[in-house]
Formats: structure tokens, C-alpha cells, sequence
């Protein structure tokens, strides 16, 4: 199994509904969702718009090989209701954008995808997102003693428990947004 993190963002609609739906079907096609952070609310990054974005991010465990990854990405994205993808820089509203940051420690680079994100360090957020659920994980590998432990296999039902218990909305500052 490989470990993908993605980063989700939604300013149309009800965002917090589409994160969610998104965050169950990658669930269902991509692969396990085993962790999902705090949903961040930010302005829009590289365009201008009236309506705020709702962001997170999870960490994924997958079997499917990258390329597989975006296109089934890309088919959630679409049965969601986006209907155009921003090219060249040129960005728009969105029900749902789901982007593929890291995916083990790969380095790749074709005309459709490149790993890691080639702008995520540019962006606050999914660096927040990002942050967050590494800190958890570390926090999870440690005992008090600073010694790895073993983590147990959450069950999928509990996935979907816990994408409904991070409800918690958290506003990024304007000032800290590039």
C-alpha cells in the first residue's frame, strides 16, 4: 500500500456537504481514508471571487498507482459537479478541487501530473491542512518515551464517523494567503 495525501477545497454550494461527499468517495475508489484534518477557510488564491474556499487535507492509503489516482480524482470531481479544470494558472469557482500533493516519497513529472505538488508550498492553504495531519501522525507513531508504537487498523465505518467529527471550521488569516 502506498500513502497519498490530497489536498480538497470548495467554494460553490454547500462546501462543507461537497467535502465530505468528496472525502467518502475517495473513501470509496481511491482507497482508505485514514486521516482528515480541521476544514480550513480561506480566500480564493490566484483569482478573484466573492465566495470562500473550505479546505482540508487527508492522508490516503491506496493502491492504485498515481496516474490511477488523479483520474479517479478527476471522475469525482466531475460526478460532484466541476465542470471546467483550471489551466495555465487561470483558476474559478468550483464545487469540489481535489489535488494530489505527495504520494510516497516519489518524484514525478509527465505532462498530467506532477509529485510532489509543484505549488503546495506556496499555499497556506494546504500547508495548514498538511501540517496538521502530519503532527498527527507523529504524534501517533510516539509514546511518552519517544519510541514508536504500533498504530491499530481503524475500522471504515470509523472513517466515516471521523470525517463527520471534524466539522470544525477554522478561518485562515488574508494577510498569511500568497
Amino acid at each position: 500500500m502506498s500513502e497519498l495525501y490530497l489536498s480538497l477545497g470548495s467554494n460553490l454550494g454547500n462546501r462543507m456537504a461537497n467535502l465530505r461527499r468528496a472525502l467518502r468517495l475517495i473513501d470509496e475508489r481511491v482507497g482508505h481514508v485514514r486521516r482528515v484534518s480541521s476544514f480550513y477557510e480561506s480566500q480564493a488564491v490566484g483569482f478573484e471571487s466573492t465566495h470562500r474556499f473550505l479546505n482540508c487535507a487527508c492522508r490516503v492509503e491506496t493502491s492504485h498507482t498515481p496516474q490511477e489516482c488523479l483520474d479517479l480524482t478527476q471522475q469525482i470531481e466531475q460526478q460532484l459537479g466541476r465542470t471546467q479544470k483550471s489551466v495555465d494558472g487561470v483558476y474559478h469557482d468550483r464545487t469540489i478541487d481535489i489535488d494530489l500533493l505527495t504520494y510516497d516519497d516519489l518524484q514525478l513529472s509527465t505532462p498530467q501530473l506532477t509529485l510532489p505538488h509543484p505549488h503546495m508550498h506556496e499555499r497556506n492553504f494546504v500547508l495548514v491542512p498538511l501540517a496538521e495531519l502530519q503532527k498527527a501522525d507523529d504524534d501517533a507513531r510516539k509514546t511518552p518515551f519517544g519510541k514508536k508504537k504500533l498504530r491499530p487498523t481503524p475500522q471504515r465505518a470509523h472513517t466515516h464517523n471521523y470525517i463527520y467529527a471534524r466539522a470544525k471550521v477554522i478561518s485562515l488569516p488574508v494577510a498569511t494567503e500568497k
